[in-house]
């Protein structure tokens, strides 16, 4: 007589979930591939490989230092302003092989963060300044927003409900585009992207192809980011398997495809009304925008209110990056703060008025999220502003106009992204310019006397 195989729920479920959270932090990591296409084509092609350089780097570094100091400080941060004792560095650590695995899904979302803010001051930071901003972002500025939320602390229950944010609408991207703003205010812009009469001149990146699929990998790696949130594939109750945060995975995936596709939809028709013309390069920032207007709110939201912020959330894009651009006069190169900033912050405040249900009234609802964009928003600016400005003053937040007008990929790291457009060999002959559009540059004439 064969004998049932006994298995223990409670080992299947956390296996199960385990390798689910693994899965979609891999897919998040992945997404570093996307901000790294996106930046460098929206940068100049003197530019580039400093551009990439730094998105090596912000991971490289973020990680270790999330690694030795972050973690356990979000965690202090959590425990202490939400009433709790103080924790040691290690002390989220400790909880075996599922402390190890919630460790990694944290930080591949402080790296997101992180990586935000290398878009807005492209082409002009010092790698050194940029490094070192990264490092206290990792260990101190991005933990201490993630230990007054999601690490329980004082944002957790503020007003008696918390602040709402599921996937890091606001607490990953919106800090992260805030932070991204700020930088590049402290820095100032660009040499040429502004007159003497205060007009902005376009400065255009070299290569909408990289931009573009940079834009479809980040849209893809975003279903790890949101739908990953949803942890939890089993819970165990009473002895049996039961759907964990899965019973709302499907919400989850649909209010974000679905505010992806009309973030650029909205992009593309703000667009339109503005010049006549669908941008590109609005089309797929638009996109982006939409996810992350959706992300604060994806578990919550009803289908329409999905389309809703979505499309708004894409149709703020060209406004505001005008507004920054053309009335503040900031040089945000990659549109971080429309894409990531007031999108983040929109689709946060957004959670009252499409939420499938609330479980306190609309105005505590709305005033809880206003307190929490406010806390977040006002600490990121104060500590940019700190680092940045420090180093400003020291005259290390900034190349050289020498260097700038180089270019940083000569200047900073002694490389060219694309040599053989200076001159060099080709099917042309010897020492013949190539055009970046692949055709020849004409060789002066030599007269017979030469």
């Amino acid at each position: 007589m064969s004998t049932l195989l006994q298995v223990d729920p409670t080992v299947l479920a956390e296996g199960i979930n385990l390798m689910w959270v693994l899965v979609v932090t891999f897919l998040i990591f992945f997404m570093h591939a996307g901000f790294a296409m996106l930046e460098a084509g929206q940068v100049r092609s003197k530019n580039v490989a400093n551009q990439l350089t730094k998105n090596l780097l912000t991971w490289s570094v973020g990680v270790v230092v999330f690694f030795v100091v972050g973690a356990g400080v979000s965690a202090a941060v959590g425990s202490l302003t939400g009433g709790g004792g103080a924790y040691g560095l290690f002390d989220t650590l400790s909880a075996g092989s599922s402390g190890w695995v919630s460790w990694l899904f944290g930080a591949v979302f402080a790296m997101t963060a992180a990586t935000i803010v290398s878009g807005a001051v492209a082409g002009r930071a010092k790698l050194r300044a940029y490094v070192a901003y990264t490092f206290l972002l990792a260990a101190v500025i991005y933990p201490v927003v993630t230990g007054l939320t999601w690490g329980g602390g004082l944002l957790a229950g503020v007003l008696g409900v918390g602040f709402k944010d599921f996937a890091g609408g606001v607490i990953v991207h919106g800090m992260g585009g805030i932070a991204g703003l700020t930088a590049a205010y402290v820095l100032g812009p660009r040499i040429g992207r502004y007159n003497e009469d205060g007009s902005a001149n376009v400065i255009p990146g070299h290569s909408l192809t990289f931009a573009v699929l940079g834009t479809l990998i980040l849209a893809f790696g975003w279903y790890g980011f949101n739908v990953g949130t949803a942890a939890s594939v089993f819970a165990v109750e009473d002895g049996q398997l039961v759907l964990g945060a899965f019973d709302y995975v499907g919400r989850v995936a649909m209010t974000t495809t679905l505010a992806m596709g009309m973030g650029a939809i909205g992009a593309s028709a703000a667009a339109l009304a503005k010049t006549g013309k669908v941008d590109t390069l609005y089309t797929a920032n638009g996109l982006l925008a939409g996810l992350v207007g959706i992300t604060a709110i994806p578990d919550t939201t009803t289908w329409w209110g999905a389309l809703a912020v979505g499309a708004i959330a894409g149709a703020q894009l060209p406004v505001v990056f005008e507004f920054v651009e053309k009335r503040l006069r900031i040089d945000d190169v990659c549109a971080v703060f429309p894409v990531h900033g007031s999108a983040g912050v929109l689709g946060a405040l957004a959670y009252p008025f499409v939420a499938v249900e609330l479980s306190v009234g609309f105005g505590t609802a709305l005033a809880a999220q206003v307190v929490g964009v406010a806390l977040i928003a006002g600490w990121t600016i104060l500590a940019t502003v700190a680092v940045f400005g420090t180093l400003k003053a020291l005259g290390q937040a900034r190349v050289t106009p020498g260097h700038e007008r180089e270019g940083l990929d000569s200047s900073e790291h002694g490389v060219e992204t694309y040599p053989e457009f200076e001159g060099g060999e080709d099917a042309l002959g010897e020492g013949t310019p190539v055009r970046t559009d692949g055709g020849a540059v004409p060789a002066p004439e030599v007269s017979a006397d030469d």
